[in-house]
């Protein structure tokens, strides 16, 4: 007897699952919903910029914490200390800044004389080509360095009025290392929910730790090169410059121009052309080579965002939060890229417009493995 088949065909294969394309309606309501949360965050910078900052810093001292508590230390008294250590830190720069917006405040008038002679062979050497000496005279009268000063004993006065925002910068961080002691179950219900969140989160937390810490380590050795060359030349101020340094450091791209314009107008008003000239020399080899060319390439090793974003997030970030928005600029990139990108595998795709070159490749390289 012939053997019946029993083999069923084969079924076709089930055709491919459609890729969801963003739409121009889509991609018009993300962009207006990211208009109206970027308002939102300006009418409410003055609490959410020193919370955002209070919430970086507690992240940047955690590993500190947990340490503590892998030595033996109960997890309260652990987070005490770490609080007491980021309290400590910010007094330090907060009485540094104020003694010296207030050593400024007294110096300068001193070269008021100085200043309106220098502008005065600056008048006369232009009229001798013809330019009207009358419209520059009216110009130049305008500036006084008398009123640099009251600007600096005005800023030095406002600091009492930031009063509001470091107090929530305070109160933040205490909360926050408080409730760092309990974050176990918390961080367990975030990945077993949202794993894809988790792991941005987690990213998020690295690089904004890392750098933290390289811009504290670059500025650190910015200010201290930057005071010797300025003792060296014989320019005053030299710690009150250096402290600048150090502050605008923090400040991506730019930060080497504004502190590089102070000193060597100060120096051009004590020693003539030449210290000025010596000061922009100094800073240029200085300055110019470890923040415009070192730390970039550390930087965004570190934080994984392109020279360009850096740049782009500094203008954003301040019209959005003010003036603490250029110091929170990449970590509020960071934290942005983590919530509305990395969270999300189908938008991962606007990483080619914000990773540098190794962090792309690295993204590459996960997308094959999970293929």
């Amino acid at each position: 007897m012939r053997k019946k088949r029993t083999d069923k065909a084969t079924p076709p294969a089930a055709p491919p699952a459609p890729v969801s394309r963003p739409s121009l309606v889509s991609a018009a309501v993300v962009l207006a919903a990211l208009t109206v949360a970027a308002v939102g965050l300006h009418l409410l910078s003055s609490i959410v910029a020193p919370a955002f900052f209070a919430l970086t810093l507690v992240i940047t001292a955690r590993p500190l914490q947990r340490r503590l508590v892998r030595w033996g230390m109960p997890k309260m008294l652990a987070a005490i200390l770490v609080l007491l250590v980021l309290y400590v830190v910010l007094l330090v720069l907060l009485v540094a800044t104020a003694g010296a917006l207030a050593q400024a405040a007294l110096e300068l008038p001193k070269y008021s004389a100085a200043f309106q002679q220098m502008y005065t062979d600056l008048i006369d050497w232009l009229a001798t080509f013809g330019v009207d000496e009358t419209a520059l005279t009216g110009l130049i009268e305008g500036v006084d360095l008398n009123r640099v000063a009251a600007v600096a004993a005005s800023v030095l006065e406002s600091m009492s009025s930031a009063g509001g925002q470091f107090l929530i910068l305070v109160v933040v961080m205490f909360f926050l290392a408080i409730d760092s002691t309990v974050l176990s179950s918390r961080w367990s219900l975030i990945s077993s929910a949202r794993p894809e969140l988790g792991k941005a989160l987690q990213r998020f937390f690295t690089g904004v730790r890392k750098y933290w810490l390289v811009c504290t380590a670059f500025g650190l050795i910015v200010a201290v090169l930057d005071v010797i060359a300025l003792i060296i030349i014989g320019v005053p101020l030299a710690l009150v410059l250096g402290l600048l340094a150090f502050v605008t450091n923090y400040i991506p791209n730019v930060g080497f121009i504004i502190g590089l314009v102070p000193a060597a107008l100060l120096a051009l008003l004590n020693g003539g052309l030449s210290d000025m000239v010596w000061v922009i020399v100094a800073y240029c080899v200085l300055n110019f080579t470890i923040q415009t060319m070192i730390q970039p390439k550390v930087t965004g090793d570190a934080v994984g965002l392109s020279p360009v974003v850096s740049f782009l997030s500094l203008t954003l970030w301040t019209l959005v939060v003010g003036p603490l928005g250029a110091i929170l600029a990449v970590p509020l990139t960071l934290a942005a890229k983590a919530m509305l990108v990395d969270a999300h595998p189908e938008a991962r795709w606007i990483n080619a417009f914000l990773v540098a070159e190794p962090d792309a490749r690295q993204y590459l390289r996960q997308q094959a493995k999970a293929a």
